[in-house]
C-alpha cells in the first residue's frame, strides 16, 4: 500500500457531520448469522481531517475453516489466546459510538455480522439506525470489480495486503477517496450517500430481511408455504412451536428479538404513516 495512504483527503471531499468508521473484517466465513468475527480494523475518520485506527483480534469460539484460513492465512493457533468478541464488545462500541461506517461491501457482509456478534455479546448495535457509505456499491454502480481492482483501477497500485484486516480497511479508505476524485457528481452529505449507497427497504417490512410484516397494523409470518401470512399474534396464542423453532434456527438477530418478544406479549407498534398500502398506522397494543 505504500505511495497510496498519504494521498487521502477524503474528509474534504464528503461534508462529515460525525466521524466516518471504515471497517473491515476477517471471519471463519461468509455467513453473517452464523460465523464470527477473527480480525476487526477501524479506521475513524473526524470532520476535521484526524484519523485515529483500532484493531482487534479475537477468538471466534469456534475452530476456523481451512477454506477460510486459505484466504485470510489465520489460523487457530494464532488466535488461541485472543479474547473474545463478547470481552472486547464494549471496546468496539465505544470506538464505533455516534460514527457512520464505511467499508468495501460493508452494508452487504461486515455490519451485518457486526450486528449478529453484538446481539450475542448482549449489545443493541442498530444496523438500520447508522448510515452507510459503501465502496463497494459505489465501484459496482460505476466499475463492477472486486477490491483488488478497485485498488489498481482507481489508485493505480497494487493491494498487496489483501485479506488483512486494517490493510483492506485502509484499501477501501483510498479506493473512496479516488472515488470522490473521480466521480464529482456523487452526492456529498452522508445522508444523501446512505441513500445513494442503500436503497430503501420495503416500508412495511418489520425487520431487515422481510422475514415479518406488517399487514393492516398487525405482524404476520411473511416466509415459507405454511405459515405465510399468518398473524404473529395468533401464533404466539396458538402454535409457540413455531415460534420457538425460529428462536433457535437460522434467522436474523432483530428477527428473533420480535419473536422473542412477542412469545412474552410485548408488541411493537406498527411504522408512522402509511407504510404501503397494507400498513396501518394504528398502533398495536
Amino acid at each position: 500500500m505504500s505511495g497510496i495512504a498519504r494521498k487521502w483527503k477524503l474528509s474534504t471531499m464528503i461534508k462529515l457531520d460525525r466521524p466516518l468508521a471504515v471497517i473491515d473484517i476477517e471471519s471463519t466465513g461468509i455467513n453473517p448469522r452464523q460465523d464470527r468475527i477473527i480480525d476487526l480494523a477501524i479506521i475513524k475518520v473526524h470532520p476535521d481531517g484526524k484519523r485515529e485506527t483500532f484493531t482487534f483480534r479475537f477468538h471466534p469460539e469456534m475452530a476456523i475453516p481451512p477454506e477460510s484460513t486459505a484466504i485470510h492465512h489465520i489460523t487457530d493457533a494464532d488466535v488461541a489466546n485472543c479474547p473474545s468478541f463478547r470481552e472486547k464488545a464494549p471496546e468496539v462500541i465505544t470506538v464505533l459510538n455516534g460514527c457512520d461506517l464505511a467499508g468495501f461491501g460493508a452494508a452487504r457482509f461486515d455490519i451485518p455480522l457486526l450486528a449478529e456478534e453484538c446481539a450475542r455479546a448482549g449489545f443493541d448495535f442498530n444496523a438500520d439506525a447508522v448510515r452507510v457509505l459503501d465502496a463497494q456499491r459505489i465501484f459496482h454502480k460505476k466499475e463492477p470489480r472486486d477490491l483488488t481492482a478497485a485498488v489498481a483501477f482507481y489508485c493505480g497500485d497494487l493491494h498487496l495486503g489483501a485479506h488483512g484486516a486494517e490493510a483492506d480497511a485502509l484499501a477501501a479508505l483510498n479506493v473512496l477517496d479516488a472515488q470522490f476524485r473521480k466521480y464529482p457528481d456523487l452526492p456529498q452529505t452522508m445522508e444523501e450517500l446512505n441513500t445513494y449507497c442503500n436503497p430503501p427497504r420495503n416500508p412495511t417490512w418489520a425487520d431487515r430481511n422481510g422475514r415479518l410484516k406488517w399487514v393492516n397494523g398487525e405482524l404476520v409470518i411473511n416466509f415459507g408455504a405454511q405459515y405465510i401470512g399468518q398473524k404473529l399474534r395468533d401464533l404466539a396464542q396458538n402454535n409457540t412451536k413455531f415460534l420457538k423453532w425460529i428462536l433457535k434456527s437460522d434467522f436474523p438477530s432483530d428477527t428473533k428479538r420480535i419473536v422473542s418478544d412477542a412469545l412474552e406479549g410485548r408488541w411493537p407498534t406498527p411504522p408512522a404513516g402509511p407504510a404501503g398500502e397494507d400498513a396501518a398506522p394504528a398502533a398495536v397494543k
